[in-house]
C-alpha cells in the first residue's frame, strides 16, 4: 500500500495536526480516520520518526504567531453599569476632597496672583509668597490643601448658587521650580 494513503497515517498527521490547532484538514480526511483503527504503540513509535522535528526557530514562531492571533482575537470586559464605574472610580476611592494636599503646577501668574491647575474641574487662585516668591514662576509645581473644589454662593439676591469656577486652597509650599535650576 502507497505510504501517502496508508490510513493509520492518515490518523497520526490529522491527531498531530488537530493538536498543533491547524485544522485545516478536509472533511474527506476526517471520514477515512474515522473508518481506521487506532494505531498501536509500535505504529504511533514509527510514525513519529516520519514527522520532522520543528527546530528551536520554528517553534519560536510558532509561539510568536500565536501570541499575535491571541493579540488579534478582541477580548470580551464584562459590561458594568455607570453605577458600578463610579463606584470603582479614582474619583470615588479619593473620599471627601476637603483638607487632602494635592500637587499642582503654576500656569499663569497676575501681579502676586498664582493661577494653579491640580487636575480637578476648576483651577484656584492663591497669593504669592513673601518668602522665596522668585521661585513661584510659571511651570513650578506646589503643594496645596484643597478647601472647597468650587466656590459657588448666590450673588445680588439672585435664587440660585453662581460659581466664580475657581476652586479655594491653601498655597503649602513649593516642590520644583524651573527658577531654582537655572545657572547663575
Amino acid at each position: 500500500m502507497n505510504k501517502l494513503l496508508n490510513p493509520v497515517l492518515l490518523r497520526h498527521v490529522f491527531r498531530v495536526t488537530t493538536q498543533q490547532n491547524a485544522p485545516k484538514i478536509g472533511s474527506n480526511v476526517r471520514y477515512l480516520c474515522d473508518k481506521v483503527k487506532e494505531p498501536s504503540k509500535a505504529e504511533d513509535e514509527s510514525l513519529d520518526a516520519l514527522i520532522p522535528k520543528m527546530s528551536g526557530f520554528a517553534k519560536a514562531f510558532e509561539k510568536q504567531e500565536q501570541a499575535v492571533q491571541d493579540e488579534r482575537t478582541p477580548k470580551e470586559e464584562p459590561v458594568q453599569s455607570f453605577a458600578a464605574m463610579l463606584r470603582h472610580s479614582k474619583f470615588i476611592g479619593l473620599g471627601d476632597p476637603e483638607n487632602k494636599i494635592v500637587t499642582g503646577q503654576i500656569f499663569h501668574v497676575v501681579g502676586d496672583d498664582l493661577y494653579i491647575d491640580f487636575g480637578w474641574k476648576f483651577h484656584c487662585v492663591c497669593q504669592r509668597p513673601l518668602k522665596n516668591s522668585e521661585a513661584y514662576v510659571r511651570g513650578a509645581k506646589v503643594r496645596l490643601r484643597i478647601k472647597d473644589l468650587e466656590l459657588s454662593t448666590k450673588f445680588l439676591g439672585s435664587d440660585k448658587d453662581l460659581t466664580i469656577l475657581e476652586a479655594d486652597c491653601q498655597l503649602l509650599g513649593l516642590v520644583y521650580s524651573p527658577k531654582k535650576n537655572e545657572v547663575a
